[in-house]
């Protein structure tokens, strides 16, 4: 089987850790340990999140004042390029036979896509109200209120088309285990003369993910974080994790938008779009996900 396995944020940095590199090896050779115990029986295809890591780069870039800060869509290819070598470097030292590589990935979005007039993810260092205004008219960014600060928002739009997808397909055809489309990889826009151009924005990693895994046509997709399942009544006594189940039934529900319900999302839209299975769980358990005995899995009717 062909598998493409989403790695959650919590696969590089727990909750409550600073992202200091040591610490991200050592959540990484775990996650590296499950995504093995897969590769050992099937082709596997890995994808990850970024978030900390890029807002870490734009504090950083903030510190350093002789040089204008770089563009989120070179922070996203510099933490793509950094979390790919941590991953892979564990996985070789898994799967010492197995070809590994990581492939910086480009996503083609709409610059139509509505997103862009209304940014939503917030990205980089906090500021007081009077601050982000004033860098809001100096850099021409959009701010918001996060509780009692202020931070830079971006927009999130849609995956459309994933450039390097021929490759991708090749390097799997050839039996190689790949690792891309990190933190929902680049986002870029295709001019109508052909060429390419970064956009600042962020592409949801696990959208993203599902639209790799369809464009792959895999027969499985697991989307890891640090739950066992998908509950309803999250947080409530009357919590109740989801076993079996449809896209159909998943979406008569609603889950908090900024961590599962981009999972439920992607499950559905990959079951939907190639009749495979889509897996949520925790990232110790894929193993068992795939096997359908632990997680929520998802198939179609």
């Amino acid at each position: 089987m062909l598998v493409v396995i989403a790695l959650g944020g919590n696969a590089l940095i727990r909750r409550g850790q600073p992202p200091e590199v040591e610490i991200q090896r050592q959540n990484i050779r775990l996650a590296a340990k499950a995504i093995a115990e897969v590769a050992r029986e099937h082709r596997v295809v890995v994808t990850h999140g970024n978030g900390p890591q890029v807002g870490l780069l734009a504090m950083q870039a903030e510190a350093y004042k002789q040089v204008k800060p770089y563009p989120l869509d070179v922070l996203d290819a510099e933490t793509e390029g950094a979390i790919g070598y941590l991953i892979e470097q564990e996985l070789c030292n898994q799967l010492p036979e197995q070809p590994i590589v990581t492939l910086l990935t480009q996503i083609e979005v709409d610059p139509r896509d509505p997103a862009f007039a209304c940014p939503t993810k917030p990205i980089g260092a906090v500021y007081s109200e009077t601050e982000a205004k004033q860098l809001a008219q100096e850099r021409g960014w959009a701010v918001a209120a996060d509780g009692n600060v202020y931070r830079r928002v971006v927009p999130s739009p849609e995956p459309k088309r994933i450039l390097e997808l021929p490759t991708i397909r090749l390097l799997v055809k050839v039996g190689a285990l790949v690792v891309c489309a990190g933190g929902g990889g680049i986002p870029v826009i295709v001019t109508p003369a052909g060429s390419i151009r970064g956009v600042e924005a962020v592409i949801d990693k696990d959208l993203a993910t599902a639209l790799l895994a369809t464009e792959l046509q895999a027969d499985a997709l697991l989307l890891l974080t640090d739950v066992d399942a998908v509950y309803v009544n999250w947080s409530t006594p009357e919590a109740q994790p989801i076993h079996g189940t449809t896209p159909q039934q998943l979406r008569n529900y609603s889950f908090a938008p900024g961590s599962m319900q981009p999972k439920v999302d992607a499950a559905c839209r990959f079951v939907e779009g190639t009749g495979g299975m889509a897996g949520i769980g925790k990232l110790e358990d894929a193993a068992e996900i795939l096997r359908g005995d632990r997680g929520t899995i998802v198939k179609a009717e």
